[in-house]
């Protein structure tokens, strides 16, 4: 490895965590996420404005294509990001309380099919719209799958930590839109896996991909559940090492089958008890160290590749606000009509439509694998990376507006309902 990109990586580290950490409190005062920061500060990082006032200070942080000819230093951003994505997504799985929300099984049923299918459907529509002109000589079929699956997402993780932050993850449509969310990442998923094989080979393969994918799920739940019930009772110190090669070797599997890894490593961590004292001790121990140091170089290199100027023309403005307005469309009226066929009232209705919006890190996961792909175009990233920060921003003063203050959990409760619920809150 060359000299310069151990510098290099260091420095791009340190001045996203140090951004983002000034970005996110200033949202949390603003009643946001902090993760909205921590994206904002990768963007501002990147050639919309860093790039914009000094070329060269951007270079130093993340240099020019023809500095960097052998991608040594993007290589090893790319791996710490992929690796904080990774153990993330091992704890979302591992503080998912899967016995609590099979409480809400059937409920979560109708409101998650449809606010999966409304968005599929409608940007796999647009996509004929698109194509011609966002494509990049992308083949339809795999860009309008891809479109119909980034539009499908919710950030179950996000939404977790705007409800937290509201008091509302013990309410009943708290708890509701947890379980909807998570079922609804779990089937976005498989979906992408689906779409990842069409993208990168033949329908016969992608067939096998999705068959690959339907094994590798009962495999974790038929065999490797009881066994990590088993781990988890060991002592921690000598669990740990176990658990860990469990998550890398499951991410490995889920890579090879042709899913993108962070699925095999949050169903690992699903199947293991989310109560037991390894989990907690996992939670304690990894959870700063990955949303603090390793999650940011996953920002960091969604915000570099993110130029907002290929955006800036009327024309482009007016694609990307037709795209955040589908999307809403999509995800909230879906999610909306199906809570009204089941009874609830307008209020609540719109409230599980507004958190089920809610795409945030999620999207950009997704999103980052079409670009890797060659599925979508540059300029088609920026729009949807705009989209999905647009409807995370709009969820909490949508939720405040529609569910009154008393109906929130008093702060002294939240720390113990966060525990009882399992919500993961990073």
């Amino acid at each position: 490895m060359p000299h310069h990109v151990l510098p290099h990586v260091l420095a791009t580290l340190a001045a996203v965590i140090g951004l983002g950490y000034v970005l996110g409190r200033l949202c949390r005062r603003m009643g946001q996420p902090a993760v909205i920061g921590e994206i904002l500060a990768g963007i501002a990082l990147g050639p919309t404005f860093l790039g914009m006032i000094s070329p060269e200070a951007m270079h130093l942080l993340l240099p020019a294509a023809a500095d960097d000819s052998q991608g040594h230093v993007r290589s090893a951003l790319k791996v710490v990001a992929q690796l904080g994505v990774i153990l993330y997504m091992f704890l979302v799985g591992l503080e998912l309380n899967g016995a609590k929300l099979k409480h809400q099984a059937g409920a979560t049923f109708g409101i998650t099919v449809a606010s999966i299918a409304a968005p599929f459907a409608i940007g796999i529509a647009l996509a004929f719209l698109l194509h011609p002109v966002l494509s990049d000589g992308a083949p339809f079929p795999s860009f309008a799958l891809f479109l119909g699956a980034a539009m499908s997402v919710t950030a179950f993780p996000v939404l977790a930590r705007i409800l937290e932050g509201l008091g509302l993850e013990k309410s009943e449509v708290g708890v509701l839109a947890l379980g909807c969310a998570a079922a609804d990442d779990v089937l976005a998923w498989c979906l992408l896996a689906f779409v990842v094989g069409v993208a990168g080979s033949n329908l016969n393969e992608a067939t096998a991909t999705l068959l690959g994918a339907a094994a590798f799920i009962l495999m974790m739940f038929v065999a490797i559940r009881p066994v990590m019930a088993r781990v988890a009772l060991l002592h921690p110190p000598v669990a740990m090492p176990l658990v860990f090669v469990g998550v890398l070797a499951a991410a490995v599997t889920t890579d090879l089958i042709g899913i993108h890894a962070v699925f095999g490593a949050f169903l690992f961590g699903v199947v293991i008890p989310h109560d037991s004292p390894l989990a907690r001790e996992f939670i304690r121990k990894l959870k700063d160290v990955v949303t603090a140091l390793l999650l940011p170089a996953f920002f960091a290199l969604a915000g570099m590749r993110t130029d907002l100027h290929l955006i800036a023309d009327p024309g482009n403005v007016l694609i990307t606000a037709g795209i955040i307005a589908v999307a809403t469309v999509g995800k909230f009226g879906g999610a909306f009509v199906a809570s009204r066929l089941s009874g609830r009232d307008t209020r609540t209705a719109a409230a599980l439509g507004a958190m089920m919006n809610t795409r945030g890190l999620m999207g950009l996961i997704v999103l980052d694998i079409g670009l890797n792909l060659g599925v979508i175009s540059p300029t088609l990233y920026a729009m949807m990376v705009v989209m999905a920060l647009v409807t995370t921003l709009a969820t909490t003063p949508i939720l405040k507006r529609l569910i009154p203050e008393d109906s929130r959990i008093d702060d002294g409760t939240r720390e113990n309902s966060k525990q009882e619920l399992g919500v993961p809150v990073g």
